[in-house]
This record gives C-alpha cells, sequence and structure tokens, in this order.
C-alpha cells in the first residue's frame, strides 16, 4: 500500500468548485518517483520495529514488464488483437481459427478464444436462430387470424420466398455478407412482403366476390372463366397502389443505403434487403400471388370458355 500509495497517489479528499467536485489525490512528487535510488532511501515501509528504508527490503529497479495483468474467467489472459479489411468478419475468423489450429502449439494450460466483434457476431446469430423462427410465426398467426381459412395463409406465406429473391440479387450485386444487420432488414421486407400479399388478396377476394354475385343474379353458377376475370380485375386494381408503395419505398431508403456518415455502414445493410426485395415484391404480387390464388380457387369450378382477351392482353400478345 506505501508503494501503490507513492507512486500512483491516493485520493484523500474531495473539494468543491462552485456545482463541481474534484478529487484530490497525494503521491510523492515527480523527481522522487522517477529515481530509484531516492525512491529506495526515502520510502519507509512499516513494521514491528519501526519504518525501515523500502532500499532494505526490496531492490528498486526500471526494466520492462507488463503495464497490466488482465484476466478472465479468474484465469490470467493475454489479448492479441487482430484488424481486418475483410468484410466477412466470419470467414476470416474460420479460417484463422484453422491456421492457428494447424501451426500453434499451446503449452501445457494455455488456450485461445476468439473474442470481439466476432463473438457479438455469433451471440447475435443465435438470437436469430430464434427470433426468425418466432417471427414467421407470429405472421403466420395473423394471417390466419385475419383470413379464416389455411389456403390464403399459406399462399402468403409461400409467397414470401420470392420476395425475399430481390433482396439477396441486390446484396450479391452490393457484395454485402451476411450479419445481424442484413437480417433484420430480410425480417423487415418478409413483413412488408406479407402486408402487400394480404391486400392483394382481399382484392381479389372483392373482384371475386362481386363477380360471384354478378353470376347469381344472372341465375347461372360462376366458372373458371369467371374466376379468371375476377382475378384479372383484382389485380388491375391493385397495380396504383403496389407502385405507390414501391416507390415511397425505395425513395425513402436510397439515401439511407447511399449515406456515407456515422452508422451509414449499418443502416445500408439493413436498407439494402429491402430496396431489392420490394422490386422482386411487385413481381410477387402482381403475378405469383393471383397465379396462386387461381390454383386454389379453380378446384371444383365448372369449366367454360375463357374470357376475351383485353386491350391490355392483345397489345402484350402482339
Amino acid at each position: 500500500d506505501v508503494i501503490a500509495t507513492a507512486l500512483g497517489g491516493e485520493m484523500v479528499t474531495t473539494t468543491v468548485e462552485g456545482l463541481e467536485r474534484y478529487g484530490v489525490s497525494v503521491r510523492y512528487a515527480r523527481g522522487l518517483r522517477d529515481d530509484p535510488a531516492r525512491l529506495a532511501s526515502d520510502v519507509f515501509v512499516p513494521t514491528m520495529n519501526g519504518p525501515i528504508p523500502l532500499g532494505q527490503v526490496a531492490e528498486v529497479k526500471l526494466t520492462r514488464g507488463a503495464p497490466a495483468i488482465r484476466t478472465e474467467n479468474a484465469l490470467l489472459a493475454a489479448y492479441v488483437y487482430v484488424d481486418t479489411r475483410e468484410s466477412d468478419l466470419g470467414a476470416f475468423v474460420k479460417r484463422a481459427q484453422q491456421a492457428v489450429a494447424e501451426e500453434v502449439e499451446f503449452p501445457q494450460g494455455y488456450y485461445a478464444t476468439w473474442s470481439g466483434q466476432f463473438e457479438n457476431m455469433e451471440r447475435a446469430k443465435e438470437k436469430m436462430k430464434i427470433v426468425v423462427p418466432v417471427t414467421l410465426a407470429l405472421i403466420f398467426v395473423l394471417l390466419y387470424l385475419n383470413f379464416r381459412r389455411l389456403t390464403e395463409t399459406l399462399i402468403v406465406m409461400l409467397s414470401v420466398p420470392f420476395a425475399l429473391v430481390g433482396g439477396v440479387w441486390l446484396m450479391w450485386w452490393l457484395d454485402y455478407q451476411m450479419s445481424v444487420a442484413v437480417a433484420v432488414g430480410f425480417i423487415a421486407l418478409a413483413g412488408v412482403a406479407a402486408e402487400t400479399g394480404v391486400i392483394m388478396l382481399i382484392y381479389l377476394d372483392q373482384a371475386w366476390t362481386a363477380v360471384c354475385a354478378r353470376c347469381r343474379a344472372e341465375g347461372r353458377e360462376a366458372g373458371v372463366a369467371d374466376l379468371y376475370q375476377a382475378i384479372m380485375e383484382g389485380a388491375a386494381g391493385r397495380v396504383r397502389p403496389k407502385m405507390m408503395t414501391v416507390i415511397t419505398v425505395m425513395a425513402g431508403l436510397l439515401p439511407i443505403m447511399w449515406s456515407t456518415g456515422t452508422g451509414s455502414e449499418v443502416m445500408s445493410r439493413i436498407a439494402a434487403p429491402m430496396i431489392g426485395g420490394m422490386v422482386s415484391s411487385t413481381v410477387l404480387t402482381l403475378a405469383v400471388i393471383p397465379a396462386l390464388y387461381a390454383l386454389v380457387k379453380q378446384w371444383g369450378l365448372p369449366r367454360g370458355a375463357l374470357p376475351a382477351p383485353t386491350p391490355l392482353h392483345r397489345a402484350s400478345c402482339a
């Protein structure tokens, strides 16, 4: 304690300066602290027979040594700091672990553990293994509570992966690696895709209900041709709202993805999957969901002549 107080100092009181408080520490003067000979002769250690100079019980000299003794889990630890320019930190650590295992032989009682950002990433991955299934399960339950039918719920759930395709392609084009931020972006994209899918099914159900009512008023049963006509009417009514949604989302996320300020690396990896996914989600909502809806609803319907092509279809066929 005498040596620690003499060299490092010890706070003995506190001074009040207006609204601020400062601790007051006492230690030996710099000239005494920097001179080993003076420390050995002028620093006294208390004993049972009275204080004696430090030099009589210890050798005071300057030497090289560790600036601090670090422990972790009650074990002595030494840290080796590694920085990498690679974006895929997980792949770099796996290669480093393999190289250490093949080329480094530790003495008995020594071992290496990998910490830092890699440890945080592994911990986050373990959490994502729980969060992602729970999120998908919640989406499924909410969809079922909305439709009260399993077929419509499965249509939306089976079509969500098509929306994720655009996010995967944009991640590949930007050379982004999988990370926690990317996983968060994909979770948000799945929610948006499910929402747009629900709205499309509502449009299709409304159009199909109107066609069925019209067929009953005409005194006949609705057939496959009427179903196709209802699907075309419902999907066409969803084109403008879907395009407005895509443009609004992309206009809001593009500045975030291309920003270069503090935190931009994380935010860009959240925005990238959503931007790419909105493109494929457009195709999903306007093409895949109506096709799945037709496959499900046409069972048990009488087949008749298909409706005449609209001018839009004639133009596309030409």
